[in-house]
């Protein structure tokens, strides 16, 4: 391999390292918000609660959390006979290189049942 042939090949991993680097915290926070519903769903299901137990559980997870990207007031909240249905969709874009860019699309549900 000649030297200009390394040069392309240790350029075209970097940029995959690179991409990797940009987008694991996007990954990490939805880890987090999937996490607060999971462990939301747990403490509360089995328990007489109203919705805003909910939002302040939400809210309370989201702050020791540090999650950023959404709040409580993002989360849909969908009443039925036993409880409650909890979904959240959104996008989470960051910068790459110049004007391009990576979206990368979430979508958490949860249900809490009394």
């Amino acid at each position: 391999m000649t030297t200009l042939g390394l040069i392309f090949l240790v350029a075209f991993i970097a940029m995959f390292v690179y991409a990797g680097l940009r987008l694991f915290p996007v990954y990490m926070e939805d880890m987090k918000i999937k996490g607060a519903f999971a462990s939301l769903e747990d403490e509360l299901s089995g328990t007489d609660f109203s919705r805003r137990d909910v939002q302040q559980g939400l809210e309370k997870r989201f702050d020791i959390e540090s999650v950023r990207i959404i709040g409580h007031r993002d989360v849909e909240f969908i009443k039925t006979s036993s409880g409650y249905d909890i979904s959240v969709s959104y996008t989470n874009k960051v910068g790459y290189i110049a004007n391009v860019s990576f979206a990368v699309d979430f979508k958490h549900q949860a249900s809490i049942v009394r």
